[in-house]
């Protein structure tokens, strides 16, 4: 699932223009009783092209405009399972002192919290206030199965008050399975015994709210590939001012579509 070129083929842009930019200053407000920067978790950043630029957008940085006391406001750690592409992204990195790249298989428990602890300690901290997973879902799934979906989804939740994620639609997954029978390679282990199929934004927003304690905020809409970007809260996080203030006409039908579900 480590594509050398991925932000080629998905843009960046696409999944900002969804995305209010004023959306983590109104998630966690500067006059708010914190005092450190909103920390930001990225689970597979690949190179890094996205983590950088959801930064920006979050910031309202234009190209080539830097901001001194950025990293006071906001830092992320962005991790990759890939040491070339985690390389890579701190080689191109413009904001080395906000944005912090780790190789990381998010699905190994002792590396992972010992990495993430290590971080969050900086800052007395014991969990992030958002974490991004855009579209990282179905290489979880195709390689660890339902339970490592499920596994998967509970660390992340665990880990963050705020969670969007970009879920791989099903036919995205037949797509791979396919990819690997032209290269004349096994099919992937879990494939054909994946019981957790179908809508799998719809799936996913389930394990999140039923199994794993969070509600869902809000869809922000589609990609022009056609994933959903969704937003949860953990049920235990109080909230700062209603995401609904922030949404399009459009983009609140898409909210109450997936409540209804």
């Amino acid at each position: 699932g480590n594509f050398p070129y991925y932000s080629h083929f998905y843009p960046p842009e696409q999944r900002l223009r969804l995305l209010p930019p004023e959306l983590l200053r109104r998630l966690f407000p500067l006059d708010g009783p914190e005092t450190r920067p909103i920390l930001g978790l990225d689970v597979g950043c690949n190179s890094g092209d996205l983590s950088v630029a959801l930064y920006k957008h979050f910031l309202s940085l234009d190209d080539g405009e830097t901001c001194s006391d950025a990293s006071r406001e906001l830092r992320f750690l962005c991790c990759d399972i890939d040491p070339v592409l985690v390389e890579r992204a701190e080689k191109e990195c413009p904001f080395p002192d906000a944005l912090t790249f780790i190789t990381l298989d998010f699905m190994n428990q002792r590396t992972r919290k010992v990495l993430l602890s290590s971080f969050l300690s900086q800052f007395g901290c014991l969990v992030f206030d958002i974490g991004f997973c855009m579209s990282v879902t179905m290489w979880i799934h195709l390689n660890h199965g339902d339970q490592g979906l499920w596994e998967f989804l509970a660390h992340l939740s665990s880990l963050c008050r705020y969670l969007l994620v970009e879920p791989q639609p099903w036919k995205c997954y037949r797509a791979a399975a396919r990819r690997l029978r032209k290269l004349g390679l096994h099919d992937f282990d879990h494939f054909r015994s994946l019981a957790i199929r179908g809508d799998m934004a719809n799936q996913i927003v389930q394990i999140l709210t039923q199994d794993h304690g969070m509600e869902l905020v809000c869809c922000f809409g589609n990609t022009s590939w056609d994933r959903s970007l969704l937003l949860f809260r953990a049920k235990n996080t109080v909230e700062t001012h209603p995401i609904p203030e922030l949404l399009t006409e459009e983009k609140e039908r898409n909210r109450l579509r997936f409540w209804r579900q």
